[in-house]
């Protein structure tokens, strides 16, 4: 699996090819501004960008402008963000054409090596991977205006929580220890009190998570 990667610090920069490499990706390009960065996303042959948002010359966002205009240029290719801090606008700009292949996870997330070479994985086969922290904001900015979500049990919004990372029914209901029956039933649950339509395929139901979790949270 190629891998463009954009982080312009150059010790985590090499930690992640290293990274990467171990677990089987070819790093294709490893850059470290943005400049840079466009013309790998527009010139490699890839699978999968892992950008991070703040790249030099501007250290604003240009790292994940890069990749949107990428994505634009280029529909549903693979970008999966790397950010200091959370910040739920990045989230939205990049969920925003509505479609796969996207990922949002936090710095500290890398350390987690396994966690982290599955969102990557999973941004690469088209699916989504969102850092817990942002999901956690969303539902609570959407859960203090809309009534719908307050009427969610805690265990359904623990469910949605965990399917709007993009984790399968299988994953979820291995994370509390339940079985996928239960984690099934939970899911037609909340789409129904959301208004919701339900979906069996794992990406399109995230997709209407976090869609409706957005709306309203700027």
């Amino acid at each position: 699996m190629r891998v463009v990667l954009a982080e312009d610090l150059f010790l985590l920069r090499d930690g992640l090819v290293r990274l990467l490499e171990a677990h089987g990706f070819t790093v294709v390009a490893a850059v470290d501004n943005g400049p840079e960065l466009s013309r790998a996303l527009s010139t490699a042959d890839l699978d999968v960008a892992v950008v991070d948002v703040r790249l030099p010359p501007s250290f604003t966002d240009e790292g994940l402008q890069c990749a949107l205009a990428a994505r634009a240029a280029r529909p549903g290719l693979p970008v999966l963000v790397l950010s200091q801090h959370v910040e739920q606008l990045y989230a939205r700009e990049l969920l925003a054409d509505g479609s796969g292949g996207v990922g949002y996870l936090l710095k500290d997330r890398v350390f987690d090596a396994a966690q982290f070479v599955d969102a990557v994985r999973r941004v690469a086969a088209g699916g989504t991977a969102m850092d817990p922290q942002v999901i956690s904001q969303l539902v609570a900015r959407r859960a203090a205006q809309d009534r719908p979500i307050s009427r969610l049990t805690p265990r359904e919004k623990e469910v949605m929580e965990l399917m709007a990372q993009g984790r399968s029914n299988a994953a979820i209901a291995s994370h509390l220890v339940v079985t996928e029956r239960a984690v099934a039933k939970h899911t037609s649950n909340i789409f129904g009190k959301l208004g919701l339509p339900p979906s069996d395929d794992d990406n399109r139901r995230v997709l209407a998570v976090l869609a409706y979790l957005d709306q309203g949270a700027s």
